[in-house]
């Protein structure tokens, strides 16, 4: 018997089947590759993670449209694929998502209750390699290479069979992408959603990128696509005509991942923990607001969301950063990188303030949010954030006040003490 080629996509059985189903569990699904044992790079991804979990805890729509998102003036934050199938896409906002599919089920997110399961999947995960970098709440890559003694399977029967206890344990189902690195194992996991199983390989790689779109590569949005449109570039083949010189002076470091990626190559290592990026909060409100009375508490009451998430996971970050949304869906965000990192609220909303003041004018804004980079565990300091007040007495002042009304929230409630600056006054 030759190496196996076949999977099935159910239990992970390998090998050559000679009838439609599988020996072991009786499924049909099967997977056939001429590299699938030798693939230890994957990127899992769960199906419409919050829409599944809602529908998993409420029967009653399993077989329904499902939107998670806000009221008529949010955005879509996921659905379900039967409201996809109606052209409902995730950040689409909310009014046009209903339109299209109008018996839509809308429910609040409960960003709780996707951590806790989140976590729950991640453990998983965690038990068949150290190697787990998340992406997000629902997605991670995992780098299973050199463990087929531990699990007594190549990494992709492992791998389906992880999938399975996510099915059958938490609830909520999840598609594989396998392959020799991250970037085509990220891509691999898109082309066969949802519960889907996909693996790209060295001999088939320049085939199989040649045809596809520049945007197919990480980091290339809409913008640089178009620039790319520009020079003659619409597909990944046409990249590959560029030496990775010409390609960097036209988009300095871009240009070199440009380069290697569209020969699927990518040495980045699978890096376990996947610190945070950075750290935000933002609203949409009811009715546009262009004042700077009407933002302002607005501005507050993010910034003070933004250090407790801090707080709460002992980060601090280096760059405040503003998010704007006006009133015809135009997004943009203004920054300001500080002299210390910080994690206290007046900092973050101190330096966000004048970003703020500088947009303020004949615009009108659906959505306002604040947030950090640069992100690093916190280590503390005695000028945290070092932007405002430094020709103060005692520059850590308003830091330590801020200790105080932390103390009294944690133990007397969130609305314990707050500041005047959090209501409007007219």
């Amino acid at each position: 018997m030759g190496v196996p080629k076949t999977i099935c996509r159910d239990c992970g059985w390998l090998g050559s089947p000679s009838a439609q189903l599988c020996p072991e569990c009786g499924g049909g699904r099967f997977y056939q590759h001429d590299e699938l044992i030798r693939l230890g790079i994957a990127h899992v991804d769960c199906d419409a993670f919050y829409a599944s979990i809602e529908k998993r805890d409420n029967p009653g729509i399993a077989g329904k449209p499902v939107i998670v998102g806000g009221g008529r003036r949010g955005v879509v934050a996921a659905c379900c694929y039967v409201a996809r199938i109606s052209g409902v896409r995730s950040a689409m906002p909310m009014f046009k998502a209903l339109k299209n599919c109008p018996n839509a089920v809308v429910i609040r997110p409960n960003m709780e209750k996707y951590r806790r399961v989140g976590l729950e999947i991640r453990k998983l995960m965690q038990e068949l390699t150290p190697l787990v970098e998340p992406i997000s709440i629902d997605e991670a890559f995992l780098d299973l290479s050199g463990t087929e003694t531990l699990h007594r399977a190549p990494p992709a029967v492992t791998l389906v069979r992880m999938v399975r206890r996510i099915e059958r344990e938490i609830g909520v189902t999840a598609s594989i992408g396998l392959s020799y690195n991250k970037f085509l194992a990220k891509v691999a996991s898109d082309l066969d959603k949802p519960r889907g199983f996909a693996a790209i390989g060295r001999g088939e790689v320049l085939d199989f990128l040649g045809p596809k779109p520049v945007r197919m590569i990480w980091g290339v949005g809409a913008s640089l696509a178009r620039r790319l449109e520009r020079d003659g570039i619409a597909t990944i083949a046409d990249l590959r005509r560029l030496s990775e010189t010409d390609l960097m002076a036209r988009h300095g470091v871009m240009g070199r991942r440009l380069y290697t990626f569209a020969r699927g190559e990518d040495d980045r290592p699978v890096t376990p923990g996947g610190a945070a990026k950075s750290v935000s909060a933002e609203t949409t409100f009811d009715t546009d607001l262009h004042t700077l009375a009407d933002l302002k508490p607005v501005l507050w009451r993010l910034s003070e969301k933004v250090s407790a998430r801090l707080k709460a996971k002992e980060l601090g970050g280096g760059t405040v950063v503003l998010k704007l949304k006006t009133a015809d869906f135009r997004q943009f965000t203004r920054s300001r990188r500080l002299d210390a990192p910080t994690r206290s609220a007046e900092t973050i909303y101190q330096a966000g303030l004048p970003l703020l003041e500088r947009e303020i004018g004949h615009r009108r804004f659906r959505l306002l949010g604040v947030g950090v980079q640069s992100i690093a565990a916190w280590r503390g300091g005695a000028r945290d954030g070092a932007t405002a007040d430094l020709l103060a007495a005692d520059p850590g002042r308003k830091e330590k006040i801020e200790d105080v009304m932390d103390a009294l929230r944690a133990r007397f409630g969130d609305d314990a003490v707050k500041k005047g600056r959090s209501m409007k006054t007219d």
